[in-house]
Protein backbone atom coordinates (compact mmCIF):
# COMPACT_ATOMS: atom_id res chain seq x y z
CA UNK A 1 0.00 0.00 0.00
CA UNK A 2 2.80 2.40 0.79
CA UNK A 3 4.10 1.94 -2.75
CA UNK A 4 0.94 3.31 -4.38
CA UNK A 5 -0.54 5.92 -2.05
CA UNK A 6 0.69 9.51 -1.79
CA UNK A 7 3.37 9.57 0.97
CA UNK A 8 1.96 12.73 2.57
CA UNK A 9 -1.68 11.62 2.58
CA UNK A 10 -0.65 8.23 3.98
CA UNK A 11 0.90 9.94 7.05
CA UNK A 12 -1.71 12.62 7.75
CA UNK A 13 -2.71 12.54 11.40
CA UNK A 14 0.34 10.46 12.32
CA UNK A 15 3.46 12.57 11.74
CA UNK A 16 2.21 15.08 9.14
CA UNK A 17 -0.41 17.81 9.29
CA UNK A 18 -2.79 19.26 6.73
CA UNK A 19 -1.53 22.21 4.69
CA UNK A 20 -4.84 24.00 5.25
CA UNK A 21 -6.12 24.16 8.84
CA UNK A 22 -9.58 25.63 9.37
CA UNK A 23 -13.21 24.75 10.06
CA UNK A 24 -16.31 26.34 8.54
CA UNK A 25 -20.00 25.88 7.93
CA UNK A 26 -20.50 22.93 5.53
CA UNK A 27 -22.17 25.20 2.98
CA UNK A 28 -19.03 27.38 2.80
CA UNK A 29 -16.49 24.59 2.32
CA UNK A 30 -16.51 24.65 -1.52
CA UNK A 31 -15.93 28.42 -1.64
CA UNK A 32 -13.15 28.33 0.96
CA UNK A 33 -11.43 25.41 -0.76
CA UNK A 34 -11.55 27.39 -3.98
CA UNK A 35 -9.97 30.33 -2.16
CA UNK A 36 -7.15 28.12 -0.88
CA UNK A 37 -6.50 26.92 -4.42
CA UNK A 38 -6.44 30.50 -5.73
CA UNK A 39 -4.05 31.59 -2.97
CA UNK A 40 -1.61 28.76 -3.65
CA UNK A 41 -1.72 29.28 -7.41
CA UNK A 42 -1.15 33.04 -7.07
CA UNK A 43 1.74 32.70 -4.62
CA UNK A 44 3.38 29.95 -6.68
CA UNK A 45 3.27 32.16 -9.76
CA UNK A 46 4.44 35.35 -8.05
CA UNK A 47 7.21 33.69 -5.99
CA UNK A 48 8.62 31.42 -8.69
CA UNK A 49 12.12 32.83 -8.10
CA UNK A 50 12.00 32.60 -4.29
CA UNK A 51 12.49 28.83 -3.97
CA UNK A 52 8.98 28.23 -2.62
CA UNK A 53 8.86 25.02 -0.58
CA UNK A 54 5.46 25.07 1.14
CA UNK A 55 2.41 27.23 1.89
CA UNK A 56 0.41 26.74 5.11
CA UNK A 57 -3.05 28.34 5.38
CA UNK A 58 -5.01 29.02 8.58
CA UNK A 59 -8.32 30.84 8.93
CA UNK A 60 -9.69 32.70 11.96
CA UNK A 61 -13.06 34.42 11.47
CA UNK A 62 -12.37 37.08 8.80
CA UNK A 63 -8.60 36.63 8.87
CA UNK A 64 -6.28 34.48 6.74
CA UNK A 65 -2.86 33.55 8.13
CA UNK A 66 -0.30 32.38 5.58
CA UNK A 67 3.03 30.75 6.38
CA UNK A 68 5.39 30.71 3.41
CA UNK A 69 8.49 28.50 3.54
CA UNK A 70 11.04 29.70 1.01
CA UNK A 71 14.72 29.12 0.33
CA UNK A 72 15.20 32.82 -0.51
CA UNK A 73 12.99 34.75 1.94
CA UNK A 74 14.53 38.07 0.93
CA UNK A 75 12.80 37.78 -2.45
CA UNK A 76 9.45 37.38 -0.67
CA UNK A 77 9.89 40.15 1.90
CA UNK A 78 11.48 42.69 -0.42
CA UNK A 79 13.21 45.90 0.63
CA UNK A 80 11.62 47.25 3.78
CA UNK A 81 8.74 44.78 3.55
CA UNK A 82 7.55 46.12 0.20
CA UNK A 83 7.30 42.60 -1.18
CA UNK A 84 4.87 41.51 1.54
CA UNK A 85 2.68 44.57 1.00
CA UNK A 86 2.54 43.86 -2.73
CA UNK A 87 1.62 40.23 -2.05
CA UNK A 88 -1.22 41.23 0.28
CA UNK A 89 -2.63 43.71 -2.21
CA UNK A 90 -2.31 41.23 -5.05
CA UNK A 91 -4.03 38.48 -3.06
CA UNK A 92 -6.87 40.81 -2.07
CA UNK A 93 -7.38 41.76 -5.71
CA UNK A 94 -7.20 38.13 -6.88
CA UNK A 95 -9.73 36.92 -4.31
CA UNK A 96 -12.13 39.83 -4.84
CA UNK A 97 -12.09 39.24 -8.61
CA UNK A 98 -13.53 35.78 -7.93
CA UNK A 99 -16.29 37.06 -5.66
CA UNK A 100 -14.63 36.47 -2.28
CA UNK A 101 -15.29 39.01 0.50
CA UNK A 102 -12.43 41.18 1.72
CA UNK A 103 -10.43 39.64 4.55
CA UNK A 104 -7.38 40.54 6.62
CA UNK A 105 -4.33 38.68 5.30
CA UNK A 106 -1.27 38.11 7.47
CA UNK A 107 1.88 36.62 5.94
CA UNK A 108 4.71 34.96 7.85
CA UNK A 109 7.86 34.00 5.95
CA UNK A 110 10.05 31.12 7.16
CA UNK A 111 13.47 30.43 5.69
CA UNK A 112 14.26 26.91 4.46
CA UNK A 113 17.69 26.21 5.91
CA UNK A 114 18.35 23.04 3.90
CA UNK A 115 17.05 23.65 0.39
CA UNK A 116 18.81 20.55 -0.95
CA UNK A 117 16.73 18.37 1.40
CA UNK A 118 13.35 19.64 0.13
CA UNK A 119 11.72 17.37 -2.45
CA UNK A 120 9.78 20.27 -4.01
CA UNK A 121 12.91 22.30 -4.69
CA UNK A 122 14.85 19.28 -5.96
CA UNK A 123 12.08 18.29 -8.38
CA UNK A 124 11.78 21.86 -9.63
CA UNK A 125 15.54 22.08 -10.14
CA UNK A 126 15.59 18.81 -12.10
CA UNK A 127 12.75 20.01 -14.35
CA UNK A 128 14.49 23.32 -15.04
CA UNK A 129 17.70 21.57 -16.07
CA UNK A 130 15.79 19.11 -18.27
CA UNK A 131 14.22 22.08 -20.06
CA UNK A 132 17.76 23.33 -20.74
CA UNK A 133 18.45 19.97 -22.46
CA UNK A 134 21.06 18.76 -19.98
CA UNK A 135 21.57 14.98 -19.88
CA UNK A 136 19.22 13.52 -17.27
CA UNK A 137 21.81 11.12 -15.79
CA UNK A 138 24.15 14.02 -15.08
CA UNK A 139 21.31 16.00 -13.49
CA UNK A 140 20.25 13.12 -11.25
CA UNK A 141 23.81 12.39 -10.15
CA UNK A 142 24.40 16.00 -9.11
CA UNK A 143 21.06 16.26 -7.28
CA UNK A 144 21.72 13.06 -5.32
CA UNK A 145 25.15 14.30 -4.26
CA UNK A 146 23.70 17.62 -3.08
CA UNK A 147 20.94 15.87 -1.13
CA UNK A 148 23.41 13.56 0.57
CA UNK A 149 25.56 16.52 1.58
CA UNK A 150 22.42 18.08 3.09
CA UNK A 151 22.10 15.10 5.44
CA UNK A 152 19.15 13.14 4.02
CA UNK A 153 19.03 9.43 4.80
CA UNK A 154 17.68 8.39 1.42
CA UNK A 155 16.50 9.76 -1.91
CA UNK A 156 14.70 8.30 -4.91
CA UNK A 157 14.26 10.03 -8.27
CA UNK A 158 12.04 8.87 -11.12
CA UNK A 159 11.93 10.48 -14.57
CA UNK A 160 9.50 9.52 -17.34
CA UNK A 161 9.18 10.70 -20.93
CA UNK A 162 11.31 11.04 -24.05
CA UNK A 163 14.59 11.09 -22.16
CA UNK A 164 17.45 12.77 -24.04
CA UNK A 165 15.14 13.11 -27.04
CA UNK A 166 14.63 9.36 -27.54
CA UNK A 167 11.93 8.30 -30.00
CA UNK A 168 10.24 6.01 -27.46
CA UNK A 169 9.25 7.31 -24.05
CA UNK A 170 10.44 5.33 -21.04
CA UNK A 171 10.62 5.52 -17.25
CA UNK A 172 13.89 5.34 -15.34
CA UNK A 173 14.58 5.72 -11.64
CA UNK A 174 17.45 5.55 -9.19
CA UNK A 175 17.67 5.37 -5.42
CA UNK A 176 20.37 6.04 -2.86
CA UNK A 177 19.91 5.15 0.81
CA UNK A 178 16.60 4.04 2.37
CA UNK A 179 13.06 5.02 1.31
CA UNK A 180 10.75 3.13 3.75
CA UNK A 181 7.38 3.94 2.15
CA UNK A 182 5.45 1.48 4.34
CA UNK A 183 6.72 2.92 7.65
CA UNK A 184 4.30 5.53 8.98
CA UNK A 185 6.85 7.11 11.32
CA UNK A 186 9.27 7.63 8.41
CA UNK A 187 9.38 11.29 7.38
CA UNK A 188 9.05 10.97 3.60
CA UNK A 189 9.02 14.22 1.64
CA UNK A 190 7.50 13.74 -1.83
CA UNK A 191 7.07 16.07 -4.80
CA UNK A 192 6.43 15.87 -8.52
CA UNK A 193 7.02 18.36 -11.31
CA UNK A 194 6.63 18.61 -15.08
CA UNK A 195 9.35 19.69 -17.52
CA UNK A 196 8.12 21.20 -20.79
CA UNK A 197 10.80 20.24 -23.31
CA UNK A 198 11.01 20.47 -27.10
CA UNK A 199 10.51 16.69 -27.23
CA UNK A 200 7.38 16.76 -25.08
CA UNK A 201 6.47 16.56 -21.42
CA UNK A 202 8.84 14.84 -18.97
CA UNK A 203 7.55 13.93 -15.52
CA UNK A 204 9.78 14.14 -12.45
CA UNK A 205 9.09 12.51 -9.08
CA UNK A 206 11.29 12.84 -5.98
CA UNK A 207 11.12 11.02 -2.65
CA UNK A 208 13.35 12.19 0.24
CA UNK A 209 13.71 10.25 3.52
CA UNK A 210 14.65 12.65 6.34
CA UNK A 211 14.54 10.24 9.29
CA UNK A 212 11.98 8.69 11.62
CA UNK A 213 9.58 10.68 13.82
CA UNK A 214 7.59 9.19 16.70
CA UNK A 215 3.88 10.15 16.69
CA UNK A 216 3.18 13.20 18.85
CA UNK A 217 6.76 14.41 18.78
CA UNK A 218 8.17 17.29 16.79
CA UNK A 219 10.23 16.51 13.76
CA UNK A 220 13.89 16.71 14.86
CA UNK A 221 16.31 18.80 12.89
CA UNK A 222 18.70 16.68 10.90
CA UNK A 223 22.32 17.43 11.56
CA UNK A 224 24.39 18.15 8.52
CA UNK A 225 27.41 15.84 8.47
CA UNK A 226 30.77 17.47 8.84
CA UNK A 227 32.77 17.79 5.67
CA UNK A 228 35.49 15.17 5.66
CA UNK A 229 38.70 15.60 3.67
CA UNK A 230 38.23 14.27 0.17
CA UNK A 231 39.99 11.06 -0.75
CA UNK A 232 40.86 9.88 -4.19
CA UNK A 233 38.67 6.86 -4.64
CA UNK A 234 36.32 5.40 -7.18
CA UNK A 235 32.82 6.83 -6.76
CA UNK A 236 29.96 4.47 -7.46
CA UNK A 237 27.73 5.90 -10.14
CA UNK A 238 23.96 5.81 -9.56
CA UNK A 239 22.32 2.92 -11.35
CA UNK A 240 19.12 3.40 -13.29
CA UNK A 241 16.38 0.88 -13.82
CA UNK A 242 14.39 0.98 -17.03
CA UNK A 243 10.73 0.27 -16.22
CA UNK A 244 9.34 0.65 -19.74
CA UNK A 245 9.44 -3.09 -20.42
CA UNK A 246 7.72 -3.86 -17.11
CA UNK A 247 4.98 -1.29 -17.65
CA UNK A 248 4.41 -2.48 -21.21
Amino acid sequence: MGQKIHPTGFRLGVIKEHRSRWFADPARYPALLREDDLIRAYLTKQLSSAGLADIQIERKADQIDLEIRAARPGVVVGRGGSGLDALRQGLQKELSSHGSPERTIRINVVEVTRADAEAVLLAENIAQQLERRIAFRRIVRQVIQRAQRAGVQGIKIQIAGRLNGAEIARTEWTREGRIPLHTLRADIDYADHIAQTTFGVIGVKVWVFKGEVLPGQERPEQKVPLQQPKRRQQRRRPTFEDRSAVEA
